[in-house]
């Protein structure tokens, strides 16, 4: 049986394409050492910060080298141990790598417990995208009740989570997504109080329109236009939630907007980025909680997945091209 790999083997230009990737597969599965453990991914993460890692430059985690595997988040299932904390069948997270198999110590991986809540969650709502959105808003954006939240990026996995905490924070939430069906899922299913459809609607006028007492916490997953026209509108001593900025993302020039200083300075206005690895300390208190919000239906999921391991690239560069609403998940085996 061998153990099958995706590979980043070309920096990606602007937009990612099929050629920046190759799968290759080794003979033999991993051979294990006293303490590691022989994990069967499930499911594989892909995540819009990872396109800065295929850029080669310096950021806040290393880039990724080329002609080795990519990793990211992944949940599995222990098929071999040899360590005590561990034993075959137990469920896990952690980040590793893009293959069928992984070599994993314990400190590298998390035990999940299934009865919980899904196993795929842990890569969704109560994983990584999760603690960003709880995190992000509640400690940045200290949502108060009665506020304005604008949310954009908000049928993705961090997004859709920003705008359920903020009404349950018992604010007023809109949303910003670019299909029909997403703007329908974020209104009627999550029950966000407006939403825009940024490539059908006037932005200004819209945000206008829904904002008539301005714009208190903005949490900002894209960036760019969107951005700048949300900004316009901010109260005094307004948040400005600095998590992604995915329009930029496949961009080969710098881009110029709007000089904004003098307006948070006008508006005694926060703004402040942040990662979700600055709350490591505290990561356990937030899936505590998102796991008590999701088990009493307080918060809900959606997760988009595609299947095969081989179809990895398609899933992460379909990102850029929003073709997720929720979570997008690559299912390399079954459960």
């Amino acid at each position: 049986m061998g153990n099958r790999s995706i590979l980043l083997v070309e920096r990606p230009t602007g937009m990612p394409n099929d050629k920046n990737f190759e799968l290759v597969e080794s003979e033999e599965l991993p051979r294990l050492n006293e303490g590691e453990v022989l994990i069967q991914t499930i499911y594989l993460s892909v995540d819009p910060y990872m396109r800065g890692r295929m850029s080669g430059r310096k950021s806040y985690i290393e880039p990724f080298a080329l002609n080795e595997v990519l990793s990211g988040g992944i949940v599995g299932q222990v098929i071999e141990s040899k360590d005590g904390n561990f034993k075959v069948g137990d469920y896990v997270e952690g980040r590793l790598g893009w293959s069928d198999y992984n070599v994993a110590k314990s400190h590298q991986v998390r035990k999940l417990n299934p009865s919980i809540a899904p196993i795929s969650t842990a890569l969704g709502i109560v994983g990584m995208p999760g603690l960003t959105a709880y995190f992000g808003l509640l400690d940045i954006g200290e949502p108060k009740e009665g506020e304005t939240v604008v949310v954009s990026g908000a049928a993705g996995a961090v997004g859709s989570t920003v705008g359920q905490i903020a009404k349950l924070k018992g604010c007023k939430v809109i949303g910003i997504a670019g299909t029909e069906e997403k703007c329908q899922y974020l209104k009627e299913d999550l029950h966000f109080d407006e939403v825009i459809n940024y490539k059908t609607d006037n932005i200004k006028d819209k945000v206008k329109q829904y904002t008539p007492d301005g714009v208190d916490i903005y949490f900002d997953n894209v960036g760019g236009d969107i951005s700048d026209e949300v900004i316009k509108r901010i109260n005094y001593k307004a948040r400005i939630i600095l998590c992604g900025q995915i329009s930029s993302y496949n961009a080969t020039e710098i881009e110029h907007g709007p000089r904004i200083q003098g307006l948070l300075v006008q508006k005694s206005a926060l703004m402040k980025g942040f990662i979700v690895g600055d709350y490591a300390n505290n990561h356990e208190e937030g899936l505590k909680q998102l796991g008590e919000w999701v088990n009493s239906g307080k918060l809900q999921y959606r997760e988009n997945i595609v299947e095969g391991l081989e179809n990895a690239p398609h899933a992460f560069i379909g990102l850029f091209k929003g073709d997720n609403l929720g979570k997008q998940l690559v299912k390399v085996s079954d459960d």
